[in-house]
This record gives structure tokens, sequence and C-alpha cells, in this order.
């Protein structure tokens, strides 16, 4: 099996964790998570790509094994989240690349595709969502609330998002048999995002979630320009990003290739062989690998 490296980057003053395997003269493809983990979501999926593309995944500041300084510190946006991504893209030496995109992933994602559409080879976009048609009502309501209006009303209901029922159920939702999903993963992502002062910063995000649904027009508008190979794969029972946002994206790339498995919003975790497979088939296709 290819070995996976666990390694740090101080950039711009933070450190963030990542995992990275493969031959770095390989095409580079970048793995950005959702919330509310890390790049523990990808812990499969990096070895199982890597005997032929360089595989990067970082823990976003504030998540996983990276720094998560108090909002004191650090200005928690997704335009700061994305500014680190490049940062430590470019301090590996990484100029072109393709990107997964699952859930908090995606805003970043699709920043860094508007600030340099050339990077960006290709688009493999899992609950990674990038059309309104993607919310649901019933999961979002709260937090539009909270983006309208901060009151200790609506912070509390954004405060039960932190809490470990409410992560387990991102996992398990829409599973049709959970014993598939490790319950390792909904502890693990509930103690990091628990370090002292981190739900301030994961308030703060949640309240900067608003500046994702303007940045809508301009993606849609690169898509059309670009013609960027993408690849949606899709829980039908997500119900946090539904079927509709995969849909979506043929829209403005009548190419995309979209796919709606069995499974909720973490297919990694109940249809990894699946979903493996569509992604190595498309990579396979779209980018040119290194020899095996």
């Amino acid at each position: 099996m290819t070995a996976v490296h666990h390694r740090f980057a101080t950039i711009d003053g933070h450190r963030l964790f990542y995992r990275e395997a493969g031959d770095p003269t390989a095409p580079a493809l970048v793995l950005l998570h959702g919330y509310p983990t890390s790049s523990y979501m990808f812990r499969r999926l990096v070895p199982a790509l890597a005997d032929r593309y360089h595989v990067i995944a970082p823990d976003h500041l504030g998540f996983g094994l990276s720094d998560a300084p108090g909002i004191d510190e650090f200005h928690y946006t997704f335009d700061g989240l994305t500014a680190l991504t490049a940062g430590l893209l470019e301090h590996l030496g990484v100029t072109q690349y393709a990107i997964y995109v699952q859930d908090y992933g995606a805003p970043i994602g699709w920043r860094l595709a508007l600030a340099d559409p050339e990077a960006v080879t290709a688009v493999i976009t899992q609950s990674g969502n990038g059309y309104d048609a993607g919310f649901v009502d019933s999961f979002w309501k709260p937090v539009w609330a909270y983006h309208h209006e901060q009151t200790p009303e609506t912070e509390e209901a954004m405060r039960e998002a932190l809490s470990l029922d409410a992560i387990r159920w991102q996992y398990v939702h829409g599973v049709g048999d959970e014993s598939l999903v490790d319950p390792e993963t909904w502890h693990h992502d509930h103690a990091l995002v628990s370090r002292p002062g981190n739900d301030a910063v994961q308030l703060k995000l949640f309240l900067d979630y608003a500046t994702n649904s303007p940045l809508y027009p301009r993606l849609h508008e690169y898509f059309r320009a670009s013609r960027v190979p993408l690849l949606a794969v899709w829980g039908r029972g997500d119900e946090i990003f539904g079927p509709d946002g995969a849909r979506a994206f043929a829209d403005d790339l009548p190419d995309a290739e979209i796919h709606l498995l069995g499974g909720g919003h973490f297919l990694l975790e109940s249809a990894f062989d699946e979903t493996t497979a569509l992604i190595r088939d498309f990579l396979d296709r779209r980018l040119a690998p290194a020899a095996s």
C-alpha cells in the first residue's frame, strides 16, 4: 500500500496539518473536507488514489489537527481559509491540481478556482454545493435565521449543530444501514470541534456562510467559460445538500458526470468502494495519471 505522510506546515504563522501521498510529479489532487470533520474523512481515500496521483488533504484552520486560534487571533471567513489553503499549495509547489470538495470544502474550492481558473484541472464534488437548488430548507432554515439576526435564540440553534447528536446525524441520516458508518467518525469530529474556544470559531464560520450563495453566479460563469471536467457524486438521502444540488451542475456544465448513490452526506463512510471507483474512473479519463 502507498505510504501516507502526516505533515505540518506553517502558513502565515498558522500551523496546518495535512496528509500527503503519491509521486509529487504525478497529477495533483487536493481533497477539501467539510464541517464538522477534517482530512480524517479522507483517511481511506488518500491511499486508494495515491498509486496514480499526488494526493494532498489539509485540515482547515480550526479543524482536525491544524491550529485553532481564537477569534481574536484570526478572522474566520471562507476567504481566510481559502488564503491559507492557497498558501499551503504554494508552499508545496503545487500549481495545477484537481479538487475534491465536500460541504465547507466547496466554498473554499470555488474561491480557489475563481482566483486562478487555470490552476484547477478537474472538480469532484461530493455534497459540495454550488447552487441554491442544493439547499434543503428544513436543515438550512435556522442558519438563514442566524444570518438574518444574531440573537440568543438563533445562536442557540446554531450551537446545537456542535453537539454529538447533531454530528452523528450528519453521518447516519440517509444511510440505509447505519452499521456501515464507524462511530469513531462522529466522536473524533466532536472531540476536535469541542476544543476550548472552538465554539466561537464555528459560529463565525456559520455566520460567514452567508457569503457563499452570492458567489454562485460567478461560479456558474466560471463553469460555462472553463468547461472544467466535473464529477458530482451525491447521496440520495443527503438532507443537508439535496440531490437537486448535484443535478444543477448540468445547467452550466452539460458534460458533468452526475451520480446519485444510496447514502447520505458522508458517502466515503457508507459507500466507499462505489464512490472511489467513480472517482478513479473519472480521474483516469480526465487527467493523465502517473504509471502505477
